[in-house]
C-alpha cells in the first residue's frame, strides 16, 4: 500500500501547489501544463515496458528499484531552482513511477488466489488511491502554509524507507515463470505512441485544427498500429494483445481512461478555482474536498459484496451516472460555484468513481492469467496515468485556452506583465500584488471571471466523459459476471 499511498498523494499534492509554483517560477501555461503532463506522460509511456519487465526479472525487484529511485528524484525536485529543471525531474519520477504501481497490482494478484478475497483485496488496494489522496491535500496544505512548495515532493521519503525495509521481509517475489525476451524495438514504439498523440491533443485545445495539431495524432497513432501489429506477430509480446478480446477486460479499460480523464481534469481546475478565486488557503481547499475522497474510500469498500451477486453491467452504469450529476453541478453554475457546492459536486463524483474502479480494476486482474499478471495490471495502469495525461492536457488546455481568449488585461500593464496575466490565472495574481489598488482589481476581477468561464466549459466536457464510460460499460459488461 505504501507506493499506492505514495503515488496518489504525490498527483494530490501537486495540483494544490500549482498556484505556488506559478507565482514562484512565473512558467507559461505550456510549461505549466507540460510540469503537470510530463510525470503522466512518461509513466503511462513505460507502464506496458515496466509490467512486461517485473513478469521477467520479479514483481518485487522491480518495486524496490523503482521506490529507491524515485525517493532520490523527490529530493531533486523539491530543490528545482527553475520550471525547466521541475519538468526534467517529474520526467525521471515518471520513469521510476512506472515500475511501482503494475508491481503492486500484479503482486496482489499472485497472492490472493480465491476471487472473493481478491476482490477485496483489490478494493482496499483501489482505496490506497483515494486514501493518499485525501492526505494529500491535508498534509501538503499544511506543508504550503509553513513551507516553500518543494517541502511537497518530500512526502516521498517517509513512505519509501519503510517499503525499501519491510518489502524484502513481507512481500513474496512472483515472475513469469516462461518469460520472452525483452524486445526493445516495442519500448521504442510504445514510447513514440504516447508523446505525438498528446502533444497533439494539446495542439488542437490550443490552436484548433490545424495541419500543425492534427499531424503528430496522426504519426502517433500510426506508430501505435505498428506497436500492436508488431505484438501479434511476435511469439512471446511485450502486451498480450488477445487479452482485449475479452470485452470485460477492453470495456473495463476503456472505464478506468474515461474516468480518470474526468477525475484528474476536475482536480486541475477545482483546485486553483477554491485558492485563486475564492481565496482559500492550500489547507482550506484541500479540506473541502476530503469528504469527496473519503466517500471514494466507502464507496469502493460497500461495492465489494455488491459486486460479488450483480452483474457489472448493473453495477458501474449506475455509479458513473452519480460521477457525472457532480460534475453537472460546477457545468450547471457555469464555474460559478462557491466551496460547499463543489464540496457536494466531488462527493458525487467520488462515489461513482470509487465503486465503479473498484470493479473495472477487479475485471481487468481476473480476465488475465496468472502469469501476465504484470502486463494486465499495465494495462490498468497505463488507463489510469493516460487518463490523467488527458485530463490535464484536454480539461486544462482548453480552461487555458478559453482564459487567454477571456480576460482583459488593463493598458498599464507592462509587456512582460501582460505576457504573464495573460497566460494563467496564478499569473495574473501575481502580476496584481505588484499594481495600484484600482488596477489590480479590474485585473484580479478580469482574470477570475475568464477562469471560471472556462471551469463552466470543462465541467460540460466531463459530463460527457463520464456519460460515454456509462454507455461503455453497459455494452462491453453485460455478459461479465
Amino acid at each position: 500500500m505504501l507506493p499506492v499511498l505514495l503515488v496518489s498523494i504525490d498527483n494530490t499534492v501537486l495540483n494544490f501547489a500549482l498556484p505556488a509554483i506559478s507565482l514562484d517560477t512565473r512558467p507559461t501555461g505550456t510549461q505549466l501544463l507540460w510540469m503537470v503532463d510530463i510525470y503522466p506522460l512518461v509513466l503511462a509511456g513505460l507502464l506496458v515496458t515496466m509490467g512486461s519487465l517485473g513478469d521477467r526479472i520479479g514483481r518485487r525487484r522491480l518495486l524496490l528499484v523503482g521506490s529507491a529511485g524515485f525517493g532520490l528524484v523527490s529530493i531533486g525536485a523539491a530543490f528545482s531552482p527553475t520550471i525547466e529543471w521541475l519538468i526534467v525531474a517529474r520526467a525521471a519520477l515518471g520513469f521510476f513511477g512506472a515500475m511501482l504501481m503494475p508491481s503492486t497490482l500484479s503482486l496482489l494478484r499472485s497472492i490472493f488466489l480465491d476471487r472473493d478475497q481478491r476482490r477485496l483485496a483489490i478494493a482496499i488496494w483501489a482505496t490506497g488511491f483515494a486514501a493518499g489522496s485525501a492526505l494529500g491535500p491535508v498534509v501538503g496544505g499544511i506543508l504550503l502554509e509553513n513551507f516553500a512548495w518543494g517541502s511537497v515532493f518530500l512526502l516521498a521519503v517517509p513512505l519509501l524507507v519503510p517499503l525499501l525495509v519491510l518489502a524484502p521481509l513481507l512481500v513474496p517475489e512472483s515472475r513469469d515463470p516462461h518469460p520472452g525476451r525483452i524486445d526493445v524495438t516495442s519500448i521504442v514504439l510504445s514510447l513514440a505512441t504516447m508523446l505525438p498523440v498528446v502533444y497533439g491533443i494539446k495542439a488542437v485545445a490550443h490552436d484548433g485544427i490545424t495541419v500543425l495539431s492534427i499531424l503528430p495524432l496522426a504519426i502517433g497513432l500510426g506508430i501505435g498500429a505498428l506497436f500492436v501489429r508488431r505484438q501479434l506477430r511476435l511469439p512471446v509480446p511485450m502486451l498480450d494483445m488477445s487479452l482485449f478480446r475479452n470485452g470485460a477486460f477492453g470495456g473495463a479499460v476503456v472505464v478506468n481512461l474515461l474516468s480518470v480523464t474526468a477525475l484528474v481534469g476536475c482536480l486541475f481546475f477545482v483546485s486553483q478555482h477554491l485558492q485563486l478565486v475564492l481565496g482559500l488557503s492550500p489547507l482550506t481547499a484541500g479540506l473541502v474536498l476530503v469528504p469527496g475522497l473519503i466517500a471514494m474510500i466507502i464507496a469502493g469498500l460497500v461495492v465489494v459484496p455488491i459486486a460479488r451477486r450483480v452483474r457489472p453491467s448493473r453495477v458501474v452504469p449506475p455509479a458513473l451516472l452519480v460521477s457525472a450529476g457532480g460534475f453537472a453541478m460546477i457545468a450547471l453554475s457555469n464555474g460559478q460555484i462557491d466551496a460547499p457546492g463543489i464540496a457536494i459536486a466531488f462527493l458525487l463524483l467520488g462515489v461513482g468513481i470509487g465503486a465503479a474502479e473498484t470493479v473495472s480494476n477487479e475485471l481487468i486482474v481476473a480476465s488475465a492469467p496468472k502469469d501476465k499478471a504484470g502486463a494486465a495490471s499495465a494495462v490498468s495502469e497505463t488507463a489510469y496515468e493516460l487518463g490523467a495525461v488527458l485530463g490535464t492536457a484536454v480539461l486544462g488546455t482548453i480552461l487555458t485556452a478559453s482564459y487567454r481568449a477571456a480576460v482583459s488585461l488593463p493598458d498599464s500593464l507592462t509587456v512582460a506583465q501582460q505576457h504573464a496575466a495573460g497566460e494563467t490565472l496564478g499569473g495574473a495574481v501575481a502580476v496584481a500584488s505588484a499594481l495600484p489598488a484600482d488596477a489590480a482589481a479590474q485585473l484580479l476581477s478580469s482574470a477570475r471571471h475568464a477562469f471560471d468561464s472556462g471551469v463552466g466549459l470543462s465541467a460540460w466536457i466531463g459530463v460527457a466523459l463520464v456519460l460515454t464510460a456509462v454507455v461503455v460499460a453497459a455494452v462491453s459488461l453485460r455478459r461479465a459476471r
